[in-house]
């Protein structure tokens, strides 16, 4: 099989895992959402803890330049994201990221709630950012998954021991992560260049 057709071996060979992570990465976002729209105070909350957090401004500095603010979200959703609350705690503690992402899906789709007409028009475009980069952590979500199970019980995926089922999941993981930087980059354009050009105009129009 070609190398770069492997990924996709991997995700047929546990297609239900990988439905059933898809519909809980973006059900708790949803579950989030609607967290959001009954208790405003928790959606001003998380604004809040962003300004304070230096979040806003480090992106609002850089919103002018597209290259930049892609760069800057690619490098976010890569180390802060992908690496910190998924791959690095599921390394430590079988299944960790798993949780870490979902406190993290809940608390983003409380963040997407808006207060403004304008605000919600805007989300409709940033809604495809939100599949996107939804779609690359689903894939680094299966890939923890892989991890957790081959090093619990490792016979399960053939290997004689649990740190052969380690090194197997790990292997799992790296063909995962290659589809998953490319959703993540692909995200971090869109996510640039929409806010930047689609986003902000609407924004201002209907202002």
């Amino acid at each position: 099989m070609a190398f770069w057709r492997r990924p996709f071996g991997v995700i047929r060979q546990n297609l239900r895992v990988y439905v059933i992570l898809s519909a809980a990465a973006y059900g708790l976002v949803v579950i989030g959402f609607v967290v959001g729209l009954i208790f405003p105070e928790l959606n001003e909350a998380r604004l809040i803890a962003l300004d304070d957090s230096g979040t806003t401004e480090l992106a609002t500095s850089v919103f002018n330049a597209p290259p930049l603010f892609a760069l800057l979200i690619f490098a976010v959703n890569l180390f802060a994201m992908s690496l910190a609350r998924i791959l690095l705690p599921s390394l430590v503690l079988p299944f960790a990221g798993l949780g870490f992402f979902g406190y993290w899906a809940v608390e983003t789709g409380i963040t997407l709630v808006q207060s403004t007409p304008a605000g919600w028009v805007g989300l409709i475009p940033h809604s495809l950012t939100l599949l996107i980069e939804v779609q690359a952590y689903v894939l680094l979500l299966l890939g923890a998954y892989l991890l957790g199970k081959a090093w619990i019980f490792p016979r399960t995926v053939g290997a004689p021991n649990h740190r052969r089922g380690y090194l197997w999941g790990l292997q799992r993981i790296g063909l995962l992560a290659l589809p998953a930087l490319v959703l993540l980059a692909v995200g971090a354009v869109w996510e640039a260049y929409s806010l930047r050009y689609l986003v902000y105009p609407l924004t201002e129009l209907l202002l």
